[in-house]
């Protein structure tokens, strides 16, 4: 029997070693802070023919707001889910956009910009 030579490479069979991924972190998405910011700008301009304009909208944002802190479900967003769970300075802008709302309606009717019905203008005492 023939003996191996001991310098010659020895054949082990073993799976290539693949480099490890780094652990993927889950981070948290500020996709509605843009939408928010349009939705804000788009009641702002509304709210100069009818006070119920920001109202509502500033309501829609306030719900999706508190929707935010429950689930990944986001009414902002065009699938409707998203993938990760918005980040809290984000559903802090989302809430604060809906207040920021409700205080324009405010004060577009105190200083008559605005009425409740367009067209109508509010009788002041």
């Amino acid at each position: 029997m023939e003996r191996p030579d001991p310098y010659s490479p020895r054949t082990v069979l073993r799976p290539p070693r693949r480099p490890t991924a780094p652990p993927v972190e889950r981070r948290r998405s500020n996709a509605a802070v843009p939408v928010a910011l349009a939705v804000v700008v788009v009641g702002l301009v509304l709210g100069t023919y009818s006070v119920a304009v920001p109202v509502l909208l500033g309501l829609l944002l306030l719900g999706a707001a508190f929707s935010f802190l429950s689930t990944r479900l986001n009414p902002l967003s065009v699938g409707f889910y998203l993938p990760v769970k918005p980040s809290f300075p984000a559903i802090g802008v989302v809430a604060l956009s809906g207040l920021v709302l409700f205080v324009a309606a405010w004060m577009y009717w105190v200083h008559g910009i605005a009425s409740f019905v367009p067209g109508a203008h509010a009788i002041r005492l």
